[in-house]
């Protein structure tokens, strides 16, 4: 017989605090704190390269804009769409919760590549390898912040790490995976820094975005077995919709390192001026 005190008991108030009808929530301080931290990351690493600082600060603008509209599209658009197009006003309701992180990687790319026509005149490749790095630490922020939410965990186990998920009524453990994704998420901002800063792969046009999107999507492609389905047309389909959009990113992501590999190196001149 298992035993309800070998588990660990989760009932954190996602709420830090109220100031009469504005609350301050962990999600929203873990979202932006991984944001201010992965900017200050980016920048050490674009200033390495002697990069314009008009550059950097754009690029944070785009790269937050983008995050925030392209994951609210993603789940309003994988996940809820049978319930926003009847209720249309809801889709702004950012801090009602609901953000798909497929749909945020999408509106990086399309934000990337508006960015490098518009700004650097650079490949959209060269801007991405170098945005990816701080980007898989601002998601195991971010996957902490659903942890504080007691969200987007997974099914009943009876492992001595399973959480019991009070505050949503739950009375059995569940896989925490939300913390599964932010150590994987972690560990892939460790590989990304070291291949950036120790190796040459920042000369392989297409190599970081590429492992990035190898390490991040087959974590998550994994980890999804073991998780809730996020909405009920989920259940009985063979993989889950996260399951499904992670594929194409998985073999996008081999396809590019493939291709880093086998092309030359490329160096780009000094953008200070």
């Amino acid at each position: 017989m298992i035993s309800l005190q070998n588990f660990i008991h989760w009932n954190v108030d996602p709420e830090i605090f109220s100031l009469g009808p504005l609350s301050i929530r962990w999600y929203g301080l873990l979202f932006a704190s991984g944001f201010l931290i992965g900017y200050y990351i980016g920048e050490k690493m674009l200033k390495s390269e002697n990069v314009n600082q008009k550059w950097i600060d754009s690029l944070f603008f785009y790269i937050i804009i983008a995050t925030v509209v392209g994951a609210r599209l993603g789940h309003v658009f994988f996940y809820g769409w049978d319930y926003y197009s009847q209720n249309p006003g809801e889709i702004i309701k950012v801090w009602h919760g609901g953000l798909a992180s497929h749909g945020g990687a999408l509106g990086i790319l399309i934000a990337m590549y508006l960015h490098s026509r518009w700004v650097t005149k650079r490949t959209m490749l060269w801007t991405l390898d170098r945005i990816v790095v701080p980007t898989a630490l601002v998601a195991a922020f971010i996957r902490t912040g659903n942890l504080m939410n007691s969200e987007i965990y997974g099914i009943q186990t009876s492992l001595p790490w399973g959480v019991i998920f009070e505050r949503n009524g739950e009375t059995v453990a569940k896989h925490p995976t939300q913390v599964y994704e932010a150590l994987a998420y972690l560990i892939s901002f460790g590989v990304l820094m070291y291949l950036y800063w120790k190796t040459s792969a920042k000369n392989r046009p297409g190599l970081l975005l590429g492992a990035f999107f190898v390490l991040i999507f087959l974590a998550r492609f994994f980890i999804e077995f073991i998780k809730e389905d996020q909405e009920a047309f989920e259940a009985g389909m063979a993989l889950n919709m996260g399951q499904w959009l992670s594929v194409p990113f998985v073999l996008v992501g081999a396809l590019l390192i493939y291709r880093a590999i086998i092309k030359p190196e490329v160096v780009f001149k000094n953008s200070k001026n």
